[in-house]
């Protein structure tokens, strides 16, 4: 099997709105300072692959407004509606495929032009008959998950809030980042009530921006950078659309998801074997329960390694060193977004939340209510 690289990264500042820019010239700016960055012209793209959303854009066929933008002229492109990770396991795919040897996948999201602070536009993607009108959404369904998770485990919302804690401070070193505060676990807790039991700095905010990545072949990645990311492994799996249908602390999807990945990568002790991690957590609660999932810890005990320091940015295996989702959330882009940092880290280019030796690096992207879809990906230099 061919071997990919990731060769170059760009992104936006996510902030709370880019108003002064739309979107078209947004993807233009960050597409042209990639290619300028891998020291590529546009012709030396094969294809192009966008991962958007028609209801975050209000546009259907969304894709078609930003094509030329992002190099995608007269080129093979196409759209995945869906989190910026499967965008990312798409363009992957069609390396692999032998078809193409560069491949330039892009997500955004301006959640400015929806509502804010905290949409309800996720509640789209509830089931049409038995959810959607109760008005159960992203938010709601985390809620209910945090909810289950401290009665089941004995975890209070003090220790929760940790999370926030660290990933908040964490970003105060990512100039990047939409969210960088120092925060205690009292103002965490004095913060406004969104969902019981979560308050607002146990959720993520809503951003606008955009990332793109450039992966490659091995012949092209090594014509183009001194220092390829290499994919070493890949995962991805998805529980059953209805929330009822579902145990909304059992992990087994990202277990799955990691297992695949771990194989492919030859990883057998997570902990051991990574030096960062970069995790999409929503919410604060749930990289509680993804360390489960990656195989961290067991059920219940994520509250220790964070208690512990493991995951603390100079901790034995520092999580979310960017400050996370919790920090900065350009919704759709938000996966492919913990994947350009994690590739940072190995190129030792993260700047002030730099890693220090970073050459393993595991990234996750998350879609659907509660964690019902996973994807990750294992870098290596």
């Amino acid at each position: 099997m061919r071997r990919v690289a990731i060769v170059a990264v760009e992104q936006t500042p996510y902030t709370e709105t880019h108003a002064d820019e739309s979107l078209y010239e947004m993807y233009f700016r960050v597409t042209k300072a990639l290619l300028d960055k891998a020291g590529i012209s546009r012709d030396e793209v094969d294809t192009v692959i966008e991962a958007s959303c028609d209801y975050w854009r209000g546009i259907a066929c969304s894709n078609v407004h930003t094509v030329e933008a992002s190099g995608g002229y007269l080129k093979e492109v196409s759209k995945v509606e869906q989190d910026g990770a499967f965008g990312f396991m798409y363009a992957y795919m069609r390396i692999l495929s032998g078809h193409f040897d560069t491949a330039l996948v892009v997500s955004d999201t301006k959640c400015s032009e929806n509502m804010m602070p905290y949409s309800n536009l996720p509640n789209a993607s509830a089931d049409p008959f038995h959810l959607r009108w109760i008005g159960v959404d992203e938010i709601s369904s985390a809620a209910m998950q945090a909810t289950l998770y401290m009665s089941k485990y004995g975890v209070s919302m003090e220790q929760i809030s940790e999370v926030s804690v660290k990933n908040l401070g964490n970003a105060l070193r990512n100039p990047f980042a939409h969210r960088r505060m120092r925060v205690s676990v009292e103002d965490v807790m004095k913060s406004p009530v969104i969902s019981y039991p979560l308050r607002q700095l146990h959720c993520c905010p809503y951003s606008d921006g955009i990332c793109t990545i450039l992966l490659a072949s091995e012949e092209k990645a090594r014509e183009i950078t001194d220092t390829p990311v290499w994919v070493a492994g890949v995962g991805w799996c998805t529980d059953t659309y209805f929330l009822g249908d579902r145990d909304l602390l059992d992990t087994w999807v990202l277990k799955e998801a990691a297992s695949r990945a771990y194989k492919m990568a030859g990883i057998e002790n997570p902990t051991r074997d990574l030096d960062v991690i970069e995790l999409s957590e929503p919410f604060a609660h749930q990289e509680l329960l993804w360390y489960e999932g990656l195989g961290l810890c067991g059920k219940g005990e994520g509250v220790k390694l964070l208690e512990e320091g493991v995951t603390s940015f100079d901790g034995q295996l520092p999580v979310n060193p960017s400050g996370g989702v919790l920090a900065s959330n350009p919704y759709i882009a938000r996966g492919l977004v913990r994947i350009a940092e994690a590739a940072l880290q190995i190129m030792g280019k993260a700047g002030e939340h730099q890693v220090p030796g970073a050459e393993k690096a595991l990234a996750h992207g998350v879609g659907g209510f509660a964690g019902q879809a996973h994807a990750v990906i294992c870098l290596s230099e």
